[in-house]
């Protein structure tokens, strides 16, 4: 077997090389197609020209999904970043662009107000829309995704501390095929799971309107089978309320929805002929954070009770 001269390449090992930059564009798009997005974006895309401008194919764009490797890594404080951020809108304005019209979802966390109203005037067939703890998303760019992005049918804006009500009111009214709303907030009883990681003046800035947006949910979302709201602070009026406007709800997450008792959501919810799940706001609570200023409402609920915890 000769070696090339000054290559140090064999003439097998130059074939091969070429033979996988010279794959038929149909070809290549087979192989790419059977990869994640990530790993597309990870590998594939940086082995030569033939190989990037198939990643870029309109096929291979439709969906932009960066929530799996985000929901199976551990939290990083950079994720928080001016910088992250940065990486995140740069990747989905460049899926934006290479769709072609076609990105019907988009599942990603930190992005910001930048890439999404590039989506909204470019994704016109979104569908899915899951953008949990961007900080710098707010009701400006919500209000594009609700003018343009009318077919939407599942939104998640979990963490999302600078969306108000005000979007929520003109999503319910713009988007009458959503079916999927995931308001969660981060969990404010106990949030030491989110100290270190999240910025603190973020943490402190957790919406206080629960009864607010379960209003506007109740009266522009009648069509919603699936409600996650943890960590609400809504009241047993607020959810009265969204019984009663959303009567097809098959699925109601309660979790950590600590101004709700198990009377509130048995006498909300009995009327809610479809209702297949719901899960209440179950509580370990130890005596000794009764004796902290901020949980003072839980010592009126261990009088009432006479238990050292209560449980819901």
């Amino acid at each position: 077997m000769e070696c090339k001269e000054g290559t140090g390449e064999t003439d097998a090992e130059s074939v091969l090389i070429s033979d996988w930059a010279e794959l038929t564009h149909e070809c290549l798009l087979n192989i790419l197609s059977r990869l994640t997005f990530e790993h597309r974006w990870t590998g594939p895309m940086f082995v030569c020209k033939p190989w990037f401008n198939a990643c870029k194919d309109p096929s291979l764009n439709s969906v932009f999904d960066l929530e799996t490797r985000f929901d199976s890594s551990s939290e990083s404080t950079r994720w928080w970043t001016p910088e992250f951020e940065r990486r995140i809108d740069s990747m989905l304005r460049s899926v934006i662009t290479w769709s072609n019209c076609n990105l019907t979802q988009i599942l990603t966390r930190h992005c910001s107000d930048l890439s999404l109203n590039f989506a909204a005037q470019r994704c016109p067939n979104l569908q899915v829309l899951s953008i949990k703890s961007c900080p710098r998303v707010t009701d400006a760019s919500m209000a594009q995704i609700a003018y343009h992005c009318r077919n939407l049918k599942q939104l998640d804006i979990s963490y999302c501390y600078e969306i108000s009500h005000e979007s929520l009111s003109l999503i319910g009214r713009n988007c009458p095929n959503l079916k999927i709303l995931k308001r969660n907030l981060m969990n404010w009883l106990d949030p030491s799971q989110h100290v270190g990681i999240v910025p603190d003046e973020y943490l402190n800035a957790c919406p206080q309107d629960g009864d607010t947006e379960a209003a506007v949910i109740a009266k522009f979302m009648p069509q919603l089978e699936h409600l996650e709201i943890r960590f609400s602070k809504l009241s047993a009026k607020g959810l009265g309320s969204i019984c009663e406007g959303c009567s097809q709800l098959e699925h109601l997450d309660l979790s950590g929805c600590a101004n709700l008792t198990s009377r509130d959501i048995l006498n909300a919810t009995s009327n809610l002929k479809d209702l297949k799940e719901v899960k209440k706001p179950n509580f370990y609570i130890p005596r000794s954070v009764f004796h902290t200023e901020r949980y003072g409402h839980w010592r009126l609920y261990d009088e009432r009770f006479q238990t050292d915890v209560f449980r819901i």
